[in-house]
């Protein structure tokens, strides 16, 4: 089993466990409307793009929220649970492209409640979710006014970007990984210009 398809068999136990109303990480989106957001990602090409582009961002969410009413919950898990069907591009893309995707929508669940703790993770994981760092790193600071370098405890530097004051993001992989994503629940130490550090905060990109 691939880092990507465990994270996703892990994140549709935990939206089971929790049921179709849960709160997520996703702004006001619910366990079943993160469900249905997964679903028309890999199954409904015609709304897939308004995931990436605003113009047709207002097409994407009235399919989604067609995908979340008309399905029975475990139904809309179970096609989450059985990955891209065959004609999907990312049938093929799994191992690489959704590891971010399931690992990150997975901890969205967790950590909603309002008690979590980072999961201990395999060396499998660790590694995979250190190469996705550099690349989301790239892509959700690139807007950002500093000179942004993400670290391991260790002193490991996985990734910089940008330019400007020099802000320090300290965490496991995984954290610092949640962290560019625009999540706040992580267990990352920030050092920095105070102003530089909350221009950070503010200006990271969302998935």
């Amino acid at each position: 089993m691939s880092v990507a398809q465990a994270e996703r068999a892990g994140l549709v136990a935990a939206m089971r466990e929790v049921g179709p109303d849960a709160p997520t990480l996703c702004g006001d989106w619910t366990a079943r409307d993160l469900a249905a957001h997964l679903v028309i990602r890999e199954r409904r090409l015609d709304a897939a793009p308004g995931i990436l582009v605003p113009k047709l961002a207002g097409y994407t969410e009235r399919v989604q929220d067609q995908v979340a009413a008309e399905n029975d919950w475990n139904v809309l898990l179970d096609k989450v649970a059985s990955g891209p069907p065959t004609l999907s591009p990312f049938k093929l893309l799994d191992p690489l492209v959704n590891v971010s995707e399931m690992f990150i929508h997975h901890e969205d669940v967790r950590r909603a409640g309002a008690e979590w703790e980072p999961r201990v993770l395999d060396e499998a994981t660790t590694t995979a979710l250190t190469r996705q760092v550099s690349l989301m790193s790239r892509l959700m600071l690139s807007k950002v006014p500093a000179r942004v370098t993400l670290r391991t405890p260790e002193g490991k530097t996985l990734a910089t970007t940008g330019s400007g004051p020099s802000v320090v993001v300290t965490g496991d992989p995984g954290e610092l990984l949640l962290f560019v994503s625009g999540r706040d629940q992580t267990k990352v130490e920030i050092t920095g210009d105070d102003d530089a550090v909350r221009a950070v905060r503010e200006g990271r990109g969302g998935l």
